[in-house]
């Protein structure tokens, strides 16, 4: 029944029902939000469990395995941790820039640090960091938060495109089927296709993220970058791999990273480097890699410290020199 300049009248379509399947799932989801430290904390010493009981008896050759590496080797390592933070930090600079965002480099790489801090205990949780401090220290000139979450999406398609192209690695330490990588190859194919089709729309905040795609300049600047922070972690892999004795390859170092960066999505903690050098390369000797793999930690930490480091020395500097300038302003007019 239809009244005189309204709408349809009739009764009110009942929700669907949901699944027992998705409502459990939000039921996991929801636990998993409410007590994620304490997951973080169990998957830790659950992961260092298992290295220790795969280590029992061979606390000498780990030891060894340790003592092979070089101070030198250790701090090439760290550098080359710093160079792929620098590089990761300039794509997202130019991700942000695209999508209308005028923060400063100075400022944005500071909060591209909090990331170091944040992704020891879980990677998911080092994003989330460096996203709420570039909008605490610069609010009026940095995008919406699901702008900068969307930002976000073109590094990771990169990332995960270079991870598709070499999954082939992982076919003989995993003995996966040799068609797995295709199907990875086009699912993520297809996924940045889609991206790239969001990125031409326009008209919400979640879009405007997307918006270095848009350009093949932009886009291809991006990929430079977040290929210069691939290498380096590539070949800081090989690097450690070789100083503590393991006879890795360079297609070795690069499974070992794509189980680094796989395993960091889980709450392993800081046991990951280790637990993703055993899992690739630990049936060559268990002892040196789990030593490279604590390496990698290591070093990957030393890394992201000085780099959080200079962050906190340039915020300081900063403040110190604003406040000189405040108060040489108050000072000019009386000597006038």
């Amino acid at each position: 029944m239809r009244g005189a300049g309204s709408e349809p009248i009739g009764p009110a379509p009942r929700p669907r029902p949901r699944s027992r399947l998705a409502e459990r799932a939000d039921k996991v989801r929801g636990f998993g939000r409410r007590h994620r430290t304490l997951i973080t904390v169990l998957g830790s010493l659950v992961t260092a469990a298992i290295l220790v009981l795969l280590l029992a008896g061979r606390r000498h050759e780990f030891a060894d395995a340790l003592s092979e590496a070089a101070a030198g080797v250790l701090a090439v390592a760290a550098l080359l941790q710093v160079v792929a933070l620098l590089s990761r930090s300039e794509a997202w600079h130019l991700s942000i820039r695209a999508a209308g965002g005028t923060v400063d480099r100075r400022i944005l790489y500071r909060a591209s640090s909090m990331q170091v801090l944040g992704g020891v205990i879980n990677g998911q949780l080092g994003v989330a960091a460096r996203i709420a401090a570039l909008r605490r220290s610069s609010p009026d000139v940095s995008p919406q938060v699901p702008t900068l979450i969307a930002a976000e999406f073109p590094i990771l398609a990169v990332e995960a495109t270079l991870a598709a192209l070499t999954s082939f690695t992982l076919v003989g330490p995993l003995g996966l089927p040799w068609w797995l990588p295709l199907i990875g190859l086009a699912v993520i194919g297809t996924a940045s296709a889609g991206l790239r089709h969001l990125a031409l729309r326009k008209g919400r905040e979640l879009w405007k993220g997307l918006a270095v795609l848009r350009s093949l300049q932009g886009g291809s600047r991006v990929i430079g970058f977040v290929l210069v922070a691939v290498l380096a972690q590539i070949f800081r892999n090989w690097l450690l791999l070789d100083a503590v004795g393991v006879n890795a390859s360079f297609f070795d170092a690069i499974a070992v990273l794509i189980a680094v960066v796989t395993l960091s999505q889980l709450p392993v903690g800081p046991s990951v480097g280790a637990a993703a050098a055993v899992l690739i390369l630990g049936s060559d000797g268990v002892a040196a890699a789990a030593a490279a793999g604590v390496l990698l930690t290591v070093t990957g930490t030393v890394g992201g410290l000085c780099f959080a480091g200079w962050a906190g020395a340039d915020r300081l500097w900063s403040v110190s020199r604003s406040a000189a300038l405040r108060r040489a302003r108050a000072r000019a007019p009386r000597s006038r």
